[in-house]
């Protein structure tokens, strides 16, 4: 675009011309200079590159953010943005062509520069003071068609009337047929008689049959002109369709679109086969990530048995405590027991008289001490219980351990499939963006060339 074929205008033309021309209502109203300079705003011009599609292809701005509707596309609110950018940027690359603007890119929709968007303002601007004169001459030829059309219509209502007219003068109707038959009888005799006057009659029959054939080449020279009316509605849908300086230009630009759209529909075609094989990596991190949320729910499973474990540990401590304490109480008493046998038989010389004291003492003591002895019972019967108690909470425990240690296992196994599966897809995304690139490089690339050529 340094030599460019058409004016450069400034920025107030600009916005005088879109705001009579291209805009309306309140965009009309709140379209102002500060949208072109010093920086321009990318809504402003984004919505401004639409209008002028709407103006030109009749394509609707809201139907730019329209997503198709594909079985393997999941989440398609994601993908709006970027169709909307992505819509406008390939029907630009369409239009602007015709605008003599051959190197459009993404950076003049997402980061447009002032000098930069002020030309391709002015072409397409020089686009639409072109087409607006194309369509007052195709208005006048319209015009010119009607009347040849009125012409035509009037020239075949009066042939329509010069035939009906030599019918009625070539057909004899039946009420005059017996005269026209005592004429002919008559004219057969006369015929005899008069052969100048049948030489005039042939005379006059060869000058209806040249009149006839006047009439043919007429009716043929009306059949030629419908044919070129027909031509001539072709040729105002084509120029209604695309208005270009000459079909030469028009057939080499129809078969450079087309190529462009064969590569876009092959390009468009890998990234779907692309996006249906990255759906399915992603499937599979979305089961991996399942499975780990599994394991997880599995290890918190572990850590409430190793809380419980720890409960019972904490249980079997006191139990010892209060075992111990037992213990203590039943040496207490084996020495108050000594002590009393000592002072029994120390008593037994001294103290006669109170041996039934004793006695009595002596049995109670007995008994007290059964007491105490069964209740030993029990702290050892329970000593026994408490002892299989641990022993059967040590095996759960070493059983929770081998448990955790193989869970471990697996999730430290499934971490590293996840980890090589997000390298994978990883390194398939920078594929594809540097493939999508190449693409688009490529694409700028045969839109020069063609522009070369």
């Amino acid at each position: 675009m340094t030599e460019n074929t058409f004016p450069v205008h400034n920025a107030e033309t600009l916005v005088n011309f879109y705001r009579s021309d291209v805009l309306t209502g309140q965009e009309a109203k709140h379209f102002t200079k500060s949208d072109l300079t010093p920086v321009p705003k990318p809504e402003a011009v984004q919505t401004l590159y639409m209008r002028v599609l709407h103006l030109v292809t009749g394509f609707r701005p809201e139907c730019h953010s329209m997503v198709p509707l594909l079985e393997n596309i999941q989440y398609p609110a994601y993908h709006e943005g970027a169709s909307y950018i992505l819509s406008v940027y390939m029907r630009m690359c369409q239009f602007l062509p015709m605008c003599l603007v051959y190197d459009f890119s993404l950076s003049d929709l997402l980061a447009p520069k002032k000098q930069r968007t002020l030309t391709i303002l002015s072409a397409i601007m020089n686009f639409l003071h072109f087409r607006k004169q194309r369509m007052d001459v195709l208005l006048e030829k319209q015009t010119k068609l009607r009347s040849d059309m009125d012409r035509l219509q009037a020239c075949t209502r009066s042939i329509q009337e010069a035939e009906r007219k030599i019918e009625m003068l070539t057909t004899i109707p039946p009420e005059q047929q017996a005269e026209a038959d005592e004429l002919a009888a008559a004219l057969s005799e006369l015929q005899t008689a008069t052969m100048p006057e049948y030489q005039e009659v042939n005379a006059t029959n060869e000058a209806i049959a040249e009149w006839k054939a006047r009439i043919a080449e007429k009716t043929q020279k009306l059949a030629q002109v419908k044919v070129d009316v027909g031509q001539l509605k072709e040729d105002i849908s084509k120029l209604k369709s695309q208005i270009v300086e000459s079909p030469e230009e028009l057939k080499n630009q129809m078969e450079k679109m087309r190529e462009s759209v064969k590569s876009i529909r092959s390009s468009i075609k890998d990234t779907d086969e692309l996006l249906v094989e990255l759906q399915n990596s992603v499937q599979s991190v979305s089961h991996t990530e399942a499975e780990i949320q599994q394991l997880f729910s599995l290890l918190q499973d572990l850590e409430s048995g190793m809380n419980t474990s720890k409960r019972r540990q904490e249980e079997e401590q006191e139990l010892v405590a209060h075992y111990e304490k037992k213990q203590k109480q039943l040496k207490q008493l084996c020495v108050e027991e000594g002590q009393l046998k000592r002072a029994q038989a120390m008593k037994m010389d001294k103290e006669c008289k109170y041996n039934i004291r004793k006695q009595k003492k002596k049995e109670m003591n007995e008994q007290h001490i059964q007491e105490v002895l069964g209740h030993c019972n029990q702290i050892h019967e329970k000593r026994e219980e408490m002892v299989d108690r641990i022993q059967e909470i040590c095996g759960e425990t070493q059983q929770l351990k081998a448990k955790m240690t193989s869970l471990r296992e697996v999730c430290s196994n499934e971490t590293e499939k996840a980890q090589v599966l997000y390298d994978t897809l990883s390194t398939s995304m920078d594929e594809l963006h540097k493939r999508i690139e190449l693409r688009l490089a490529d694409l700028k690339q045969n839109v020069k060339n063609s522009s070369h050529l």
